[in-house]
């Protein structure tokens, strides 16, 4: 299983490849059948002015966890999902370490789904709680 596991993951990983979480730096590092956990670097690409970590690149990772999540879910390439709503209650500051962010449904329809992505430090504090919404649409021929 955890060859399997690990394979899974670096699959995933070459789908960040030239786009913004590639920028962001952040990766696949855990899944199971009700979540997956993304990590990113806090460090000066993911600050705000004052040094710490810049609310919008937290909801750019919630939302690469939702999306990624949704497609893990329906593995079928003739589909695609666009985030549709995103919100997010930042509730604690990070200055340095990772970011993670762990996606779990609910609600998994089959053509949108409801995502929640709770953000957590490396001390597992709660940094941002978001949701998602996705959309699962076939891709025009």
């Amino acid at each position: 299983m955890l060859e399997n596991k690990d394979i899974i993951l670096k699959e995933a990983s070459k789908v960040c490849k030239n786009t913004l979480m590639e920028t962001l730096n952040i990766e696949p590092v855990d899944f199971g059948e009700d979540f997956l956990i993304l990590r990113m670097p806090v460090n000066s690409r993911v600050y705000q002015p004052d040094g710490v970590l810049h609310g919008g690149a937290t909801a750019a990772l919630a939302e690469s966890a939702g999306s990624m999540a949704t497609h893990m879910l329906f593995k079928d390439s003739n589909f695609m999902v666009r985030g549709i709503e995103i919100t997010a209650n930042h509730l604690k500051s990070v200055k340095e370490g990772y970011v993670y962010a762990k996606a779990t449904f609910i609600h998994k329809g089959r053509t949108t789904q409801l995502i929640s992505i709770n953000i957590t430090d490396d001390s597992n504090n709660l940094i941002s709680h978001c949701k998602l919404t996705t959309i699962s649409l076939p891709k025009s021929k």
